[in-house]
């Protein structure tokens, strides 16, 4: 978590020369390049029910990448990773049967609705930041849940199917906006720097976690991100979050803290 954020706030840096789909370009793309040589999945071809899960786990990891790049182009990243953290609590949420984990959702919606500028006293919010996030937040669900299907292929193999999927979903989007300025060495340069923080890294920690904790822990862990994401915000951007937007952050948190601990209580991994 500490990873990708920092490599998040350092990628925002970047928006204001080939905007967030170029960013997401260089990230997606070179973190894809980079696994690929370092894993090498082409000695042991996953079979054809894990191809197909591969392909929907990278395509929905690139479309999270744009998706979200595209709301911190637009708000804070804190409240952006705020809203997105909602897909994992969803996941959560949806993989228990009892009421009274329902009682999470009330409380993630709370901090939402002081987040969104529906209520008053809210700071206003571009609506499309808003939407991008959202949509980040059911990629991030997907994420998880075809992530777990795919988490017992050999080492790091699953992780570099899916970010070659995704490159090819992601990278041409942002050819399309930045178009030769991505290949610019400065370009290039910050871009393997926002490819290790942001995804080869943590994207191999996390599927090395999918594979060996339950769903439940993975979220507990989850669910600090966007508090690292607001701090790094802070820190390296100077994005600075009203009182009532870090109460909504940390009302997010401690739902989606909450519902992980408390549904599922009995899954294996």
């Amino acid at each position: 978590m500490v990873s990708v954020n920092a490599g998040a706030a350092w990628a925002k840096g970047l928006f204001p020369v080939v905007g967030s789909a170029g960013v997401t370009a260089l990230r997606v793309g070179l973190a894809a390049l980079i696994m690929l040589l370092a894993v090498r999945p082409w000695r042991a071809l996953p079979a054809r029910a894990d191809a197909r899960n591969l392909l929907v786990y990278g395509a929905m990891l690139g479309l999270m990448n744009l998706l979200i790049y595209a709301a911190f182009a637009r708000i804070p990243i804190g409240i952006a990773v705020a809203i997105e953290v909602t897909g994992p609590l969803a996941v959560v949420i949806l993989s228990s049967r009892r009421l009274r984990d329902f009682a999470w959702v009330a409380c993630a919606a709370l901090g939402l609705g002081l987040l969104l500028p529906i209520t008053q006293g809210a700071s206003a919010l571009d609506p499309l930041g808003v939407a991008c996030a959202l949509g980040a937040a059911f990629c991030w669900a997907m994420y998880i849940v075809f992530g777990k299907r795919v988490s017992s292929l050999r080492g790091g193999d699953a992780v570099a199917w899916g970010m070659l999927a995704a490159s090819l979903f992601a990278v041409p989007v942002g050819v399309a906006q930045a178009g030769t300025l991505l290949f610019t060495p400065a370009m290039l340069g910050g871009g393997l720097l926002v490819a290790l923080l942001s995804s080869a890294v943590p994207y191999t920690l996390e599927m090395m976690a999918l594979a060996r904790l339950p769903r439940r822990v993975f979220g507990i862990l989850v669910s600090a991100g966007p508090a690292i994401a607001a701090l790094a915000g802070f820190l390296m951007l100077g994005e600075r979050l009203t009182g009532l937007q870090w109460a909504a952050i940390f009302l997010v948190i401690f739902a989606s803290a909450g519902a992980a601990a408390t549904a599922g209580r009995g899954e294996a991994k």
